[in-house]
This record gives C-alpha cells, structure tokens and sequence, in this order.
C-alpha cells in the first residue's frame, strides 16, 4: 500500500528539544494570473507554514501546496502576520517562485578531493564560489553532483519515502580503497553498496567519473563503468547513464597534489578505452550508457562524433554532446542566410580556446554572407593556467588580457556561459560593466545559436 510521504516540519514539533524551523520561503516572484497574485501575495513576502508544516525546501513546498485544500501563514516585510485559507485544484501550484531552494540550509561537502575545483580558486572572491554543496535535494532539483558521502540515516529515508530521483552522483571509482583515496574518506567506499539501495527501491542514478590520469584512468576506469553497468539493464535500470569527464586543474591547485592534466596522449588512451566499451554497452544494454565529454575530442584533436552517438543527450549538462547539440542549433540557424547584408557589418566573437577550431566552419559560413564579418577569438585562460579552456571558465581579466589590442569590429559578442546565471558577473567577480568600460566596442552577451545568427543580422535588410 502506498504511504503518503512526510513534508516538512510540523510547527510543534519544533518547541522543546525538537530541532529548530528552518528559516521561512522569501518569495521572490509571483506568476501573473497565479493563485498567489490573487491572494495578494508580493516579493518580500514570507511563507511561515502550510497546513500547520514549515517546508525544509522546495520539494517539501512542492509536496504541501499539492492538497486541494490549503491553510498559510504568511508574514509582510513590515511584520504583519496573514492567515490564508484556499481550496483549488490538487496538485495546482500556487505560481509563487523564491529566493532560495533550501530553507534549512545547504548541506556542505565532507571529502576533501585534491581535484576539487572550488578548492583550486584564490583566496578573497564572492563567497558563493567556495560553497562546497554536495546535496542530495539540489541534485534532484537541479542536476548537480553529489557523492552520497554525508548523508544521514532520516536522508536515505527521505530519499526514499518522497522518490527523490534521479540524482547525479560522482563515483569517480567503483574500487572501494581507491575511491576512498580519490575523495579522502573512508565512507567513500560505500558507493556500490550505495547503488545497490537505489536498485532495490527502484531509484534512479546519473553517475560520472572525473578521470585523473595516473590515479582512475585505465583498467580503474574500465572496472568502474562495467560496475555501474551492471545496474543499467532490465526495465527500470538503477544507474541510467555514466558520463566520463577529464579532471580541471588550474594554477591555484595545492602543491604536491601528485595530480596529472589530461594532455593529448592521456585523452586519446580514454577515448581508445571508452569507444569499444561503448559499443559492448550498446549490444548487451541498447544503449552505449557511458559517454565522453566532449572535452576529450577537443584536447585529443579529434572530430566530435556524430551527433546520432549521444542518443536523448543524457549527460548534456554535464559537457556529454553540449558543443555537438551547439553546433546542431548553429547549423540549423545559418540554414537561411541572406545573401549580402544592405549595409556591412565587423563583429568579434569571444570563446574558449579549446573549441574555437570546432566553431571556424560556422564563422565561414556567417563570413560567407556579403558585407559580414566576424571574427572569432578563441582564448587561452591566464586566470586558470590553463591555456585550453572551454567557454563557460573565461574569466573578466582572462578577456581583458586576451583582447587587448585585437580587433574587435564594431561589436563584441560574448556567450552568457561565462557570466553567473542571473548576474552579470565573471567567476573572478569582474562585472560585465567593468569589462564594457575597458573595452573599445559595445558587448552584446549571446544566449544561445539563434542570438549568435540574429545579432549578425539584425535589422539588416535579407537580398535573396
């Protein structure tokens, strides 16, 4: 029999020894036409309860305002305290978004990885950037990594009563001592046994395998995908898919971490390793289930596979077939070019230097168009120490430095990846207006394919 799961913290459970109420939901937006804007709600306004219950985030939210019939207690900015009662549809929301995902608090990393990036960052940068998150709500809200090394007991039973999947998870080695070693805790070692409770509840799993050369490349990284492949068959496989991304090492690394970059050789021995087993994946599964990032290509200098190969794109957040599905959107947007633009036009284009050689054939075929010119920049990132570098990681200064000097047309165009979702701010806390002051051309920022082909030929007049 279904059980219906718990939500959030009931109002007395919090007096006495009970644990403490996490913080309440600060509405950020209200959809217009919602439930919530009818009931008056506005930015600023604090969500206390619902039915009695102070939700932990926003899966507890989800769950609460699922009910037909509803009772909030909301608090205004000024202080003034509102009871609410509703009935609506079930599962109708109430079209109110929030400030934060966890009310109670992120849950922090416990493993201290030499490869972590956050811990390869200098010193005196926007707080954010060192938040270790290793959260098991996040991953299904949002996608991310974690290692399933600090939960607790009540947070394998959440998991489980509330259906908390898929979560992506990082295994980096199915070998107990080994990833032990790699994370530098010993509860490292229990990810197998950990992915074998996710088959027994009938959950789900992304897993990846950050590949360290020397330490987890090799007969290590073959032995790790057999073992997660092996839970990826029947009909509802634990481990959907396990993605195969090189390790990032940048100049503020800790000395004497014994850490390796991926060079050409290193990523052409993956790619050699990973193809045939993709290919056994795919007649024993019907699926190749393990993916290479598309970084593994770019440094091997390589051709990017198909894009048939990546499937439904599993892992495509995680850097799996990412640039392939770019270019795909690139070449479906120069499909109907004009001929010539009625007044000529220069313009710069800014990426990373590790995928400038796979974009040239699309700037060709925009520099085909007559009166256009762009110019592509792909560069190296002095900010990182790291002279290929994807997109997503140039830094302000890495552009400042990068395009000192350089031609840049009338007009800069810059992809939104290098910026903070929601802020115009670089990873070194450079602004986007800070670099527009120093730059000697507006910057236009670039969502996505259509943005690039649209900003080439906005407002021109199209001679077939």
């Amino acid at each position: 029999m279904w059980n219906e799961p718990s939500a959030g913290i009931a109002l007395a459970e919090a007096e006495g020894d009970h644990p403490r109420l996490p913080a309440p939901a600060v509405v950020a937006t209200v959809e217009p036409g919602s439930i919530g804007e009818e009931l008056g709600f506005q930015p600023g306004d604090r969500l206390l309860s619902i039915n009695g219950k102070r939700p932990r985030d926003l899966i507890d939210l989800q769950f609460l305002v699922g009910e037909e019939e509803l009772t909030l207690e909301v608090e205004d900015p000024d202080g003034t305290l509102h009871r609410l009662e509703l009935e609506k549809d079930l599962d109708e929301g109430l079209g109110l978004g929030f400030t934060e995902a966890l009310f109670d608090g992120l849950k922090q990393c416990n493993n201290h990885c030499p490869f972590c990036f956050i811990d390869q960052q200098p010193p005196g940068k926007r707080r954010s950037l060192y938040l270790k998150d290793d959260d098991y709500r996040l991953s299904f809200l949002y996608g991310s990594y974690l290692t399933l090394t600090n939960l607790s007991s009540a947070d394998w039973q959440r998991i489980e009563e509330q259906r908390l999947s898929p979560l992506y998870v990082s295994v980096h080695a199915t070998d107990p001592a080994l990833r032990s070693q790699l994370l530098v805790n010993p509860r490292a070692g229990l990810v197998m046994e950990q992915v074998a409770w996710f088959a027994e509840r009938d959950l789900q799993l992304h897993a990846q395998v950050v590949v360290c050369p020397g330490l987890n490349d090799g007969p290590a990284l073959e032995q790790s995908l057999r073992d997660l492949a092996a839970f990826a068959g029947g009909d509802w496989p634990a481990v959907l898919s396990a993605a195969v991304v090189p390790v990032g090492l940048t100049r503020f690394r800790p000395q004497g971490d014994a850490l390796r970059p991926v060079d050409r050789s290193s990523a052409r021995a993956v790619i050699a390793l990973v193809e045939p087993l993709q290919q056994h994946f795919q007649q024993a599964l019907g699926s190749r289930f393990a993916w290479l990032s598309d970084e593994w290509y770019l440094i091997a200098g390589l051709p990017l596979p198909p894009r048939d190969n990546y499937e439904d794109l599993p892992q495509q957040e995680n850097g799996v077939g990412s640039i392939r599905a770019f270019l795909e959107d690139l070449n479906q947007a120069t499909e109907d070019l004009p001929k010539r633009l009625a007044k000529p036009r220069r313009m710069s284009w800014v990426v990373g230097r590790l995928v400038a050689e796979a974009l040239e054939p699309v700037v060709a075929r925009l520099n085909a168009v007559e009166g256009l010119e762009l110019i592509l920049h792909g560069l190296p990132s002095p900010y990182w120490g790291q002279d290929q570098v994807v997109t997503g990681l140039l830094t302000g200064s890495d552009l400042l430095e990068g395009l000192s000097g350089v031609d840049l047309g009338e007009r800069l165009l810059l992809p939104s990846v290098m910026l903070r979702q929601g802020e115009p701010v670089f990873l070194d806390d450079i602004t986007l207006a800070e670099l527009e002051q120093r730059l000697p051309v507006p910057v236009q920022v670039l969502g996505g394919a259509d943005d690039l082909v649209a900003a080439c030929t906005r407002d021109l007049a199209k001679a077939h």
